[in-house]
């Protein structure tokens, strides 16, 4: 897919997502949301802050705000206290299953206005 695809299916997915009465997440709520549902096994706070290249303040309010939504839970690690655990949640599973196929729409809609 070239760049200006991408760009276009990029674009139609987010006005889908702005037009839509439901969860509006921010660009860095969102990128916190699909780190935690992307990689393997629960990230730390601390893990994703580093990983993401951002303070780790700003990850805590991008989880405030996640955790309000359900999009996520915080737990502390059992095996080191310090350690909080960003775990996954049934709401998330579900608005990432709903994000996909906004995103599959947006692919299609590219693809039939460009044929």
């Amino acid at each position: 897919m070239s760049d200006d695809a991408l760009t276009q299916v990029l674009h139609k997915t987010i006005l889908a997502l702005v037009r839509r009465d439901d969860v509006d997440l921010t660009s860095r709520q969102l990128g916190v949301f699909l780190t935690v549902y992307l990689t393997a096994g629960p990230p730390t706070v601390r893990g994703l802050a580093a990983g993401l290249n951002v303070s780790k303040p700003a990850i805590t309010r991008a989880l405030d705000r996640l955790g309000e939504l359900s999009l996520v839970r915080r737990k502390v690690d059992p095996m080191d206290r310090r350690s909080v655990l960003v775990q996954q949640t049934q709401a998330g599973d579900a608005f990432l299953a709903d994000l996909r196929h906004v995103m599959a729409a947006a692919d299609t809609e590219h693809r039939s206005a460009a044929a």
